[in-house]
């Protein structure tokens, strides 16, 4: 066959087939707009939203059993509800025609009345706080990410919103620290970024929020000057800005508007008019405030002279509530402690010292260790019972009860039932009502078998004859521990 044949018989056979490539089999990849909600810029934005879902649960599940432990649910919803309706923020419970502003300073608290007008209940004041605190997860995550990578970002972002200090603060009801915590958490972020300004800026709202956080927003202002060893005119501003509001606020604006000319709380400052607290009361608490959430490796940092003022003022006074895990002291501290450490980790990890870069290196995940181990004592433990989910019988009961109350009724009352009343009636606490008699009182009535029964109302009824000569009053009800009593 020649040439021309042999082309030709190719052309017409085609060419020599290969042998099929073995199949594999393709790896299954998630949709594009299910990778990009994974992205790594995300998960500063995944933490607040779980935070803020446990945050709010825990607050819902309190107000619904009625398990309020203090009366400031019922100062800042009052406080509130003035500003919500274009009035002074009057507090009655601490006094017929109290204004809040001349107890503390904290007219940041307007920010939160177009809200409340909508929704007048303290579940927005709940609802608002749970949102603040999971918010401040954002730049603790971001700036841990940032500096350190991602996963251990992650882990120390899981360990600050389940840090105790937070934990605490969210238990405790609603206080107005809870617009301080993101303010400071984003300043600090901004300044572990060299943004001096920005940083600034995030700190000047702090005078807004409580009277001594201007002395807070002027340590963040001294901290940007030390970073930046150069004098930076808006740092140094705020220096002096803080210091000032602090002063003024203090000598002037609370006296004004309590009308005393005083500031009352200068009385818990010093060891005048109290036992004092013991020293090492106040060593146990920093040790909670540093080694489970940074195992003292905050230490390291020029950040921590930002929790320098709180601390301070808590050794200044005398108060023992200011000590201890309880209440809602530390949350401030939370973010400074935390990004304290996200700035200490670096220079350790980068150490000549083998034994603190092995400490260093191993420390983001012994502090979400630490931080899971803990929280199994701590108030969002209480989210892993089936109990928090149903409403008691008695609680139940006690509502309706309350309900019984008309909108518009003088009423007064102590913690447990106060909550339910606020927001549409006139209310006052127990035995300061400024000679006035209220149209009815709600109180908690239980005897020492934790049953509330006739004899406790017939006391509470005896208790309210007591505190308003004069007056007669008939028990309206009895229901989940609670009492409503009637002025005949």
């Amino acid at each position: 066959m020649d040439t021309a044949a042999a082309t030709a018989a190719v052309g017409r056979s085609g060419p020599t087939p290969h042998p099929a490539a073995p199949h594999r089999p393709t790896a299954l990849r998630p949709p594009p707009r299910l990778a990009a909600l994974r992205a790594p810029r995300l998960d500063p934005y995944w933490i607040a939203g779980l935070f803020f879902l446990a945050y709010a649960a825990l607050s819902f599940w309190r107000y619904r059993t009625f398990s309020t432990i203090s009366w400031d649910l019922g100062i800042f919803e009052q406080a509130v509800r003035g500003y919500a309706h274009l009035r002074a923020p009057i507090v009655d419970l601490k006094g017929p025609g109290t204004n809040i502003l001349g107890d503390h300073f904290s007219p940041i608290l307007v920010l939160l009345a177009p809200f409340y007008r909508l929704l007048p209940s303290p579940l927005t004041l709940l609802t608002a706080q749970a949102a603040l605190f999971a918010l401040s997860a954002i730049p603790v995550t971001r700036a841990a990410a940032r500096h350190l990578g991602r996963r251990r970002g992650l882990a120390l972002g899981l360990a600050y919103g389940l840090s105790w200090g937070t934990q605490k603060a969210v238990d405790f009801d609603f206080h107005e620290i809870a617009f301080a915590v993101p303010l400071i958490a984003f300043a600090l972020d901004a300044a572990l970024r060299g943004r001096w300004n920005t940083a600034a800026y995030w700190a000047v709202p702090l005078v807004l929020v409580k009277e001594d956080l201007g002395v807070t927003a002027a340590a963040i202002g001294a901290l940007a000057l030390l970073r930046a060893r150069r004098p930076a005119p808006l740092p140094l501003a705020l220096v002096a800005f803080g210091l000032t509001a602090t002063a003024v606020t203090l000598t002037l604006l609370i006296p004004a508007f309590n009308g005393s000319g005083s500031y009352d709380y200068w009385a818990k400052l010093g060891s005048h008019g109290g036992a004092g607290v013991p020293l090492d009361v106040a060593l146990r608490t920093l040790l909670w405030v540093l080694l489970p959430t940074t195992g003292l490796l905050a230490l390291r940092s020029p950040l921590l002279l930002v929790a320098a003022p709180t601390l301070g003022w808590r050794f200044l006074s005398h108060e023992p509530h200011y000590w201890g895990t309880d209440w809602h002291y530390s949350a401030v501290l939370m973010p400074v402690v935390f990004l304290a450490l996200v700035d200490a980790l670096p220079h350790a990890r980068a150490s000549a010292r083998p034994w603190l870069r092995s400490y260093a290196h191993h420390l983001p995940a012994a502090v979400l260790a630490t931080a899971l181990a803990l929280t199994t004592t701590l108030p969002l433990a209480r989210l892993s019972e089936a109990a928090t989910y149903r409403t008691p019988p008695p609680a139940v009961a006690a509502e309706r009860l309350l309900d019984r109350i008309p909108d518009g009724a003088t009423v007064e009352s102590d913690v447990r039932p106060m909550s339910r009343l606020i927001g549409r009636a006139q209310v006052y606490w127990v035995g300061n009502t400024g000679g006035l008699t209220p149209r009815y009182v709600a109180v908690q009535c239980r005897d020492d078998d934790g049953h509330g029964d006739g004899r406790e109302a017939e006391r509470a009824v005896a208790d309210a004859e007591a505190r308003h000569p004069g007056a007669a009053y008939v028990v309206v009800g009895v229901a989940g521990e609670v009492a409503v009593l009637c002025r005949a």
